[in-house]
């Protein structure tokens, strides 16, 4: 009877996801569960038991959650950051580490006119943020028109920022929101032009049809429903060179739903935004923070497990079912790679 038991257990162990620690009858619905599940390095991690999460907000929920792993949730609360989740030595490197880990709402006159003077250069910046501002067009003011827009990049200094004259006549301005008003779009540039200077310094010398997504000399665009924005601009961009904030995977609600930008700024950058009128320029300075903060994951910077691009499918085949059965847990979790590229990757670029 033990020697029964303890055969029991050691299957049970050996068919335990070495990922998410689902347990599982029979090694072939590990497997399976490994080809659906797109488990890799590049998941959310618990600091304490090393569990994968799908998104931080699965992490968030495991470590201080209504029902929270107990142990984990122990020592979060002691040793654990409450914005990026991750888990230090000791109290006094947490305390260290919350000066850089903690923004501040940096929106005072003096400093938005400072960044002005540096308009229209990008610098080395890798990147660039965007965010449009709406009003209404139609009977009904229910079309989207851009009438502000600001780029930013990565030192957070502005690039371009300018009111925009729609193709269309506004029939609402959506001023409780927007703060925009008739007089702000009367000598305002023509969409037309500003849609030239947007391309020009996104694609910063290269052709729209000759950007690579790695080694070019194009910019990365980061924003907030980035479809949207440049369908409302009129800027055609390569969607591989798109970082959007709200269809990013690991900044999704559990449900796979997309937080909100207002969410995410203070969940994981801990202050507020669009408290009244929404400002074109501290939407993208929060996108562009929690950009950076995902590029710098510190995840091993393989690109066949982080890129998306290999199916799981053609890494667990059917005809390698007998082979795949025999690998350990371990050894599914290194073949298996993410279903979406992971941003720790572009700082390989």
């Amino acid at each position: 009877m033990p020697g029964a038991m303890d055969g029991k257990r050691e299957e049970t162990i050996r068919n335990k996801c070495a990922a998410c620690f689902r347990q599982f009858n029979k090694v072939e619905h590990l497997v399976e569960h490994m080809r659906i599940s797109f488990h890799s390095v590049h998941e959310p991690k618990c600091g304490v038991c090393q569990k994968h999460c799908r998104s931080f907000e699965s992490l968030r929920e495991h470590l201080i959650g209504p029902l929270p792993k107990v142990e984990c949730a122990r020592v979060f609360s002691v040793r654990g950051c409450s914005l990026c989740l991750n888990i230090f030595d000791n109290t006094s490197a947490l305390r260290y580490h919350r000066d850089s880990c903690q923004y501040s709402r940096n929106s005072g006159l003096a400093s938005r006119m400072s960044r002005l003077s540096l308009q229209n250069s990008t610098g080395d910046s890798q990147a660039v943020a965007l965010a449009c501002i709406m009003v209404g067009g139609g009977n009904d003011g229910s079309i989207d028109l851009c009438a502000r827009v600001c780029l930013i990049g990565e030192d957070e200094n502005i690039i371009f920022n300018a009111y925009i004259k729609p193709s269309i006549v506004v029939t609402n301005y959506r001023y409780e929101k927007t703060g925009i008003r008739p007089e702000h779009l009367r000598d305002a540039m023509p969409i037309q032009q500003a849609k030239r200077r947007i391309q020009d310094i996104l694609c910063n010398g290269e052709p729209v049809w000759k950007i690579r997504q790695r080694g070019g000399r194009a910019k990365i665009l980061v924003g907030v429903g980035l479809d949207h924005d440049l369908a409302c601009l009129g800027v055609e961009y390569p969607s591989f060179m798109l970082r959007d904030i709200e269809n990013y995977p690991p900044l999704m609600k559990t449900s796979k739903l997309s937080n909100s930008l207002k969410y995410l700024s203070q969940a994981y950058l801990g202050y507020d935004i669009q408290n009244s009128i929404q400002d074109p320029y501290e939407d993208s300075v929060a996108a562009m923070r929690l950009y950076l903060k995902m590029r710098s994951q510190p995840h091993p910077r393989d690109y066949i497990s982080g890129s998306g691009e290999a199916g799981n499918r053609e890494k667990f085949p059917a005809w390698r079912q007998r082979e795949l059965e025999r690998m350990s847990p371990e050894a599914l979790l290194e073949l298996s790679g993410s279903d979406y590229y992971c941003w720790c990757l572009d700082s390989n670029k």
